[in-house]
């Protein structure tokens, strides 16, 4: 059996791998990621999410490199990280009261069998109206520093949240509904997707 690597060093990534019952190595990508509004969430998520498995794996060209990427948008307006906290704020503001989609797309490749997978999936997360006594608590936690559209539906944002449409998994960064049966393909039987225990209602 190969090696399998993920290229990113998200704990929120090795948590999910580890729970669908593989064995893996986590070597983040050096790419540097950038958003575009001219062009789809997907594609977008897509591109990235190839060329961080693709940056490594050229590096480890005989395992099995899984790569991801998660872009938040609303309005046209793709979301990335914050840089400070008060560019978080003015994002959470953006986002209350409002649907906003969260798109992850997921690349698995493995340079010396040929094999070459990208998929994507959307959900969709809904905010309460704005509360400042909830944004403030939360962004006093340091949590939206590191997380597309400044907030992390897994941890302390979930009070911000009113319900969300989709798979949770999708929302949290690996959709391993779709990872397990790729995996199951190239040999991994014990590959299986991740049933998450939700703080949020999911209405879909």
């Amino acid at each position: 059996m190969r090696k399998i690597i993920l290229a990113s060093q998200s704990p929120r990534r090795k948590e999910l791998l580890a729970q669908m019952g593989v064995q893996f190595e986590a070597i983040p990508s050096d790419f540097v990621e950038n958003l575009d509004n001219a062009r789809t969430p997907e594609a977008v998520a897509k591109e990235l999410a190839l060329s961080k498995a693709m940056s490594v794996a050229r590096l480890n060209p005989d395992a099995i490199v899984i790569g991801s990427d998660t872009i938040v948008s609303m309005n046209g307006v793709q979301l990335g990280k914050p840089r400070n906290e008060a560019e978080a704020r003015k994002v959470l503001k953006f986002l209350a009261g409002n649907s906003n989609f969260v798109t992850t797309a997921l690349a698995v490749i493995c340079l010396a069998d040929g094999v070459r997978a990208v998929l994507a999936e959307t959900a969709e997360v809904h905010f309460w109206p704005y509360n400042e006594v909830l944004v403030n608590a939360y962004l006093a936690t340091g949590d939206s520093a590191d997380k597309a559209g400044s907030y992390g539906i897994q941890s302390r944002a979930a009070p911000l949240i009113a319900y969300y449409r989709g798979n949770y998994d999708t929302i949290v960064g690996l959709p391993t509904h779709l990872l397990a049966p790729i995996l199951q393909k190239l040999g991994y039987t014990n590959a299986h997707a991740v049933t998450l225990k939700t703080p949020v209602q999911n209405r879909g």
